[in-house]
């Protein structure tokens, strides 16, 4: 594995911040980013495709955005639903950190950058995600197994994989994983990318 991925709990890359200015919730803002966290020079086609796609959050209760990177999916989250407490969640101490100034730039209150270990056990309300695909597939499932089943009765979690990237094997992996307990369907596809909704019975 690289030394210095996106998910690289300490990035090598010298952390040279910028600003730069991305659309979130129907306006522009300016947010910071660096070298060494998730496509740190726009925003990237995946997570426009879910943030075109995705219903609106759930006005209240625990929101996470897993793998939150510089935080677009957790500023969303934030900025349509200010009543919610939204979890910016990310291995990577560089993204957490420029997920937590950006929440405080755009006066999100109601935004918490943390690592998975700090998020309390309570019931989801929602779930935003673009996975970390790149840590492999074993990895990931592990991932999402760990996150999934803490839906709350009737959330749903929405995932945005590209297609060349194993979206429809996902697919079927979590169509067999919890039958009868959680149920998944592609919400939505575009530019290459599958939009997947897991939803709790």
């Amino acid at each position: 594995m690289p030394a210095d991925h996106y998910f690289s709990t300490v990035p090598a890359t010298p952390d040279e911040r910028r600003t730069m200015r991305v659309r979130l919730a129907g306006r522009e803002r300016v947010v910071e980013t660096a070298p060494g966290v998730f496509s740190p020079g726009r925003l990237d086609l995946g997570t426009e495709v879910l943030l075109r796609t995705v219903p609106a959050p759930p006005p209240s209760g625990d929101l996470l955005d897993l793998g939150c990177g510089w935080g677009p999916l957790a500023l969303t989250l934030g900025l349509l639903a200010p009543g919610a407490r939204v979890w910016a969640v990310d291995v990577n101490e560089r993204a957490l950190d420029l997920a937590a100034r950006n929440a405080e730039r755009l006066g999100l209150a109601n935004v918490t950058a943390v690592g998975p270990e700090d998020v309390p056990e309570t019931e989801l309300a929602a779930i935003w995600s673009n996975p970390p695909i790149r840590v492999g597939k074993a990895a990931l499932h592990e991932l999402l197994a760990r996150w999934l089943p803490r839906l709350a009765p009737g959330a749903s979690a929405h995932l945005v994989v590209q297609r060349n990237l194993g979206a429809d094997s996902l697919h079927s992996w979590l169509t067999g994983r919890w039958p009868g307990v959680l149920g998944v369907e592609r919400a939505a596809s575009a530019k290459g990318y599958r939009v997947l909704e897991v939803r709790r019975a």
